[in-house]
């Protein structure tokens, strides 16, 4: 039987969509208010689920105390009152969008669950605007 724990976090951070081989018409047109040189912020929710059989010794698929200490140090601490764009390697090259970001933390976290657990990342961007990613 496999059941899936989740463990919901928030971090706040600002991002510019931006592309510098586009002109700045191009960048505004597909862009829009997302395009500010000076960049804007999101307060993101971020929604960590592991999916996998229960242990029978623990009782857990997860222990969550430990997917929370992962989130914290391998998410929260990178990402949270950064300026995306800048602060953070991953998106030196790469557009910080919502579905770009998601991708960036799921990369981060899949190599600290256990390989037979399956992994979701929700982020949502605003309360209504927010992607999953599964691998």
């Amino acid at each position: 039987m496999k059941v899936k724990v989740s463990r919901k976090a928030i971090f706040n951070a600002a991002h510019r969509l931006h592309r510098p081989d586009w002109d700045d018409a191009k960048n505004q047109e597909v862009f829009g208010k997302c395009n500010n040189p000076r960049f804007h912020g999101h307060n993101y929710d971020l929604i960590v689920s592991v999916t996998g059989e229960i242990d029978q010794e623990t009782g857990f698929v997860m222990d969550l105390k430990v997917l929370k200490e992962m989130i914290q140090e391998h998410v929260i601490d990178v990402l949270d009152h950064k300026n995306l764009n800048t602060d953070v390697p991953e998106f030196k090259n790469l557009n910080p969008t919502a579905e770009n970001i998601a991708v960036v933390i799921w990369n981060r976290l899949r190599p600290l669950i256990n390989t037979e657990n399956e992994l979701e990342v929700v982020l949502y961007e605003t309360p209504r605007n927010f992607v999953t990613y599964s691998g």
